[in-house]
């Protein structure tokens, strides 16, 4: 069982991810925004964080950036999970380091194949 951290500031969200990522036998950390998103990462040091780009505050990428440049959150492989579906957005996510880039509505399928493939299953 893997230690799952879910960044997203819509409460719907982070419900039925956690339900997908529960129903994938994984243990569920949540944070709301950008800001607790990187102190839950420094705090857990989960081992795959699923986050959010559109955030008031910190967005993703820039907390996506924050957490690669803290030594104790530096290796934890981030999926983004975001209703930006543009090629653009996509090359950028992947820029930033994402292990994956899984656009909203989320397939169940897609979704934990790309939490496995991260945690190097």
């Amino acid at each position: 069982m893997a230690k799952i951290l879910i960044v997203d500031d819509s409460e719907t969200h982070l419900y039925s991810l956690q339900k997908i990522v529960e129903g994938g036998g994984h243990e569920v950390i949540t944070a709301s925004s950008g800001e607790e998103g990187v102190e839950q990462a420094k705090a857990h040091v989960p081992d795959v964080i699923l986050m959010d780009i559109v955030m008031p505050g910190l967005n993703g990428f820039q907390a996506t950036r924050r957490i690669a440049k803290e030594e104790s959150t530096a290796n934890i492989p981030i999926i983004f999970v975001t209703t930006k579906d543009q090629e653009t957005d996509r090359i950028w996510g992947m820029r930033q380091g994402a292990a994956a880039y899984i656009t909203k509505p989320v397939d169940k399928k897609e979704l934990l194949k790309a939490i496995n493939s991260a945690l190097g299953g």
